[in-house]
């Protein structure tokens, strides 16, 4: 895969992750900065590194495999892995301007 198909591809997966909302803020994870680094393998695997609001979030369960099920759907995509880290915490330092403007934060 060229670099430049690797970034196309990489833009293709950011897309899709911001179509994806905490269901307690209304913004997407992306620009929540839950998302911490997208892998994608030579054999077109994904793996994301991301975390949560907080340990306890009440979408643990649910929003990785939300997340997974979602950057399959690219077709150059064959296979998608979520791993949760909680290294570093996540703050609300770690939000995009837009995202905090949507909240009012600036």
């Amino acid at each position: 895969m060229t670099e430049e198909n690797l970034e196309e591809l990489g833009d293709k997966i950011v897309r899709v992750l911001k179509t994806i909302f905490d269901p307690e803020i209304p913004v997407d994870i992306y620009e929540l900065g839950l998302i911490y680094d997208v892998f994608i393998s030579e054999e077109n695997d994904a793996k994301i590194l991301m975390t949560l609001t907080s340990p306890n979030c009440p979408v643990a369960e649910t929003l990785p495999v939300e997340v997974e099920e979602k950057v399959k759907t690219l077709k150059e995509i064959n296979n998608c892995e979520v791993e949760i880290t909680f290294d570093p915490t996540w703050t609300q330092d770690m939000m995009s301007e837009e995202a905090k403007l949507e909240l009012g934060l600036l």
